[in-house]
């Protein structure tokens, strides 16, 4: 936004700090009366003909614009990728725990990286991990989408799981059966 002796425009619509029409006029004479209110003359619309300017305080406006870009920002989610590592031979309650945590990170709205560490001659039968990586896919099916599937990457295996975008009801019931499910698995 240009202000004040930085509009180089001959003529520009005015409008009051109150929002009430001024008129065309000459630039010179509209930084004046902006002088005599103790104000500051902007141009909000350099695109219209002739462009408008409006009087008002630029120190107070940009101010409360500022307060509103954080307050925007505050509201704002930011979707974090939150990774949960396992491995090819997990007993079944560990896998349980790793499970929750998993669910709770997408209940929360971030994206899960399940990610399947081997070691030595681990590494020599893939299928050990991608049994474990449907096994998660499986259990979480009402919650998430697979973002990418699994794929062998050096010595490790991920796969990636966003939230479903779903209507609030609907999330609350996956997470109660989720907990039944644990109890179904802890019998």
């Amino acid at each position: 936004m240009r202000i004040n002796e930085e509009i180089h425009i001959r003529e520009v619509r005015v409008t009051s700090a109150e929002g009430e029409q001024l008129g065309i006029m000459l630039t010179r004479d509209a930084l004046r009366m902006a002088e005599e209110q103790h104000l500051d003359l902007v141009e909000v619309a350099p695109k219209a003909k002739p462009p408008v300017c409006r009087i008002m305080d630029f120190g107070k406006f940009r101010y409360e614009q500022q307060k509103r870009e954080k307050e925007a920002k505050k509201k704002q989610k930011t979707i974090s990728i939150k990774e949960v590592k396992l491995r090819p031979n997990i007993d079944e309650h560990d896998f349980n725990v790793k499970l929750k945590n998993a669910l709770r990170f997408v209940e929360e709205g971030n994206k899960v990286k399940v990610t399947i560490m081997f070691r030595g001659r681990e590494l020599s039968h893939p299928e050990l991990g991608r049994a474990v990586l449907d096994r998660v896919a499986e259990r979480m099916t009402d919650l998430v989408t697979i973002e990418r599937g699994a794929k062998l990457e050096g010595k490790n295996m991920t796969m990636i799981l966003s939230p479903k975008v779903q209507k609030p009801t609907k999330t609350v019931k996956p997470a109660k059966e989720d907990k039944g499910g644990n109890g179904d698995a802890e019998n």
